[in-house]
């Protein structure tokens, strides 16, 4: 080898280790940072907002006290490894609180738009400008912007929040997730912006309580006011707004619109679905012309503001700019008590066109206080329940209305029980198998697959011959896997579950991965037990699957061998419980590669939720009551830590 060819050799060897080293850094940077009392970082504040990392995560712990705080998140995480702002529960459930009121701004932050919100995502000066991708904000509540409140600048002067401020501001962003947040007393509640030059994207917003925001005596301020292409909600539990404040609860100008499987009570308006009027790329993007709301619990409480349920099309008066394309608008729970007159549709103009079936349509008063649209617009009907008596509109009908002649009407669609508001069908309600299929056009993506448990949750919704009415299947069969979920070492071994259902109900038993080998029989009629093979994991991470009974899931967790290479921590590490009893959540932090078990020492404490898991988590215990004078003790074992249970006497 001549010695060019050698400085060649050594120089490319040198860029090749220079590159490992500099992926391994970049793999190595992402940093955790937790706040709260005991923790690191005191306050909020003293994260370094500006410099967050890909996979980089901040947890909030909960504390009695509220955190008077916010900032801005403009940065960048990846698909791989998103930014994440995560609050960790207090010992109760109770989520970390930041309050805009009174709140503080780190210093080193420099942004515009403070008066818009608690936390905004979206430009800022410092950090350097620019699109805010793929960040997840969960388990917090914030709240409180909104006038008259105030706050402090970064630049350390007072300033006032606007009328339309809102406890989540994002300005731009592209791939955020929402979640298990509750986010009240704000001008808005959730807010996204887009403009013609730049539209926000790919929003997810589920499984959040939106309540209790507002301003009193305007229309413009709302729980939710969006604009994105492409935006989802679902889970979520929207309620009314703050006395007073006539804003709609979920206002919409997005294409790409999904509003799946929600409870949402109260508001001018329950839905506000209208015109992307500060968009042009909203406007001309295709999944404008189509939206989809399904398998959503519609409540319209007396006297709550305007009579309509949803309004769809637009409200900037420049209709050529309107939605003019299809609301699908299918197995919905509708529910009015008005004393006076219920109008389920506006339709704006008769561009607009609504296909409505499979939809539990029902008011309280008599049926001829129901009208199905205001006055314009394209309304086809299939396979409806209403109440005897409706009418097409309270005004003069300029639009169309198809009805093909396969409602379901009656009395009342036979629920389980109206007055505390569980609309899960009862035996022999005249809606179950009285559905239609949907439209080709919705399908697959957007089939009625769940339903939503109340509250912020969801379930498997099992089909059994045609669809049923409403937002809500009842299943034929009801099935129960009485074995716990299951932990295994990386060796691998055997297990067994018990499966429990009616004596001519079918199931199967489905593994979600090839690791695991069902050995019996992996279908049957009525009880039986299903016993399984779980291979060795030769990975050396951890990893988790399920078994799937007829919708009932055994999760299943291996462990990866990595032994004392994990490290675990829980928080709260005791609970002192009286003798009637109690339950509890356990916060559990630990690596992503890295499994673990919770294990109670005494039949006495319960692990009612995740007993088994991989990184962080939480595990829901109960403690039954003490049925003699004298205290008792117990432990949960978490990884090899410790959680302390005491528990008085009578």
């Amino acid at each position: 080898m001549n010695n060019s060819r050698a400085f060649l050799f050594i120089a490319l060897v040198a860029l090749s280790l220079t590159s490992l080293a500099d992926s391994s850094t970049s793999f190595s940077q992402a940093s955790l940072y937790e706040v709260g009392p005991g923790k690191p970082f005191l306050s909020i504040g003293a994260v370094p907002w500006e410099s967050l990392l890909p996979g980089d995560t901040v947890l909030i712990y909960y504390r009695a006290t509220p955190y008077k705080e916010k900032f801005v998140l403009c940065r960048q995480g990846t698909a791989a490894e998103p930014i994440t702002v995560r609050g960790i529960a207090g010992p109760n459930g109770e989520l970390p609180v930041i309050d805009g009121n009174g709140a503080t701004t780190r210093s080193v932050l420099n942004y515009w738009n403070q008066e818009r919100g608690v936390i905004k995502i979206g430009g800022a000066n410092t950090p350097p400008d620019t699109l805010p991708k793929y960040i997840t904000l969960e388990n917090l509540d914030i709240r409180s912007a909104r006038t008259p409140y105030s706050f402090m600048a970064a630049n350390g002067t007072t300033q006032n929040y606007t009328t339309n401020a809102s406890s989540i501001y994002v300005e731009k962003g592209e791939n955020i997730i929402i979640r298990n947040c509750r986010i009240h007393d704000s001008g808005n509640g959730f807010f996204v912006a887009s403009s013609d030059s730049l539209a926000s994207r790919n929003i997810l917003v589920e499984g959040n309580y939106i309540y209790d925001n507002g301003i009193e005596g305007s229309i413009f301020e709302h729980n939710n006011y969006t604009a994105a292409a492409g935006i989802t909600f679902q889970y979520n539990r929207f309620g009314p707004l703050r006395a007073g404040c006539p804003g709609n609860n979920l206002k919409d100008r997005s294409a790409g619109l999904v509003v799946r499987y929600n409870w949402i009570e109260g508001g001018n308006r329950q839905l506000d679905l209208v015109d992307g009027e500060d968009s042009s790329l909203i406007r001309n993007d295709p999944r404008y012309r189509e939206t989809f709301v399904y398998g959503n619990v519609l409540i319209e409480p007396d006297a709550a503001g305007n009579r309509q349920i949803a309004h769809y099309g637009g409200d900037s008066g420049a209709t050529a700019s309107y939605r003019k394309g299809t609301l699908y608008f299918y197995n919905n729970t509708i529910v009015s008590t008005r004393t006076d007159r219920t109008t389920l549709l506006r339709l704006s103009t008769n561009d607009e066109s609504c296909d409505f079936r499979n939809n539990i349509a029902y008011v309280t008063a008599a049926g001829n206080t129901l009208s199905l649209v205001d006055s314009a617009g394209v309304l086809n009907l299939s396979h409806n329940f209403f109440k005897p008596g409706f009418v097409a509109t309270f005004g003069t009908l300029t639009g169309t209305i198809n009805n093909d002649g396969t409602s379901v009407l009656g009395a009342s669609p036979g629920f389980v029980d109206e007055a505390s508001q569980d609309y899960y069908l009862a035996a022999g309600s005249n809606c179950i198998n009285a559905g239609t299929f949907l439209q080709p056009s919705v399908l697959p993506a957007n089939d009625v697959t769940r339903h939503y448990v109340k509250h912020q949750l969801s379930e498997l919704r099992v089909v059994t011959g045609a669809l049923d009415i409403g937002a809500y299947e009842r299943p034929a069969c009801a099935y129960g896997a009485t074995s716990s979920n299951q932990f295994f070492l990386m060796n691998g071994g055997s297990g067994s579950l018990n499966v429990t259902t009616g004596s001519s109900c079918s199931w199967t038993a489905v593994p979600s991965d090839s690791w695991i080998t069902i050995v019996s029989a992996d279908s049957g009629t009525g009880n039986g037990v299903v016993d399984f093979v779980v291979r060795d994991n030769m990975t050396t991470s951890a990893r988790q699957a399920t078994i799937d009974i007829s919708g009932q899931l055994l999760t299943i967790v291996q462990d990866g061998g990595l032994g004392d290479d994990c490290g675990y921590s829980i928080s709260p590490h005791s609970r002192s419980v009286t003798a009637s009893g109690g339950s509890g959540v356990i916060n559990v932090s630990a690596e992503e590669r890295c499994a673990w078990q919770a294990v109670s020492s005494v039949p006495w404490v319960t692990i009612t939720a995740n007993s088994v898991g991989i990184g962080n988590g939480t595990v829901s215990y109960v403690v039954a009551t003490n049925p003699g004078p004298a205290g008792r003790s117990a432990t949960i074992s978490i990884g090899g830590r410790i959680f302390a249970v005491k528990q008085k006497g009578l």
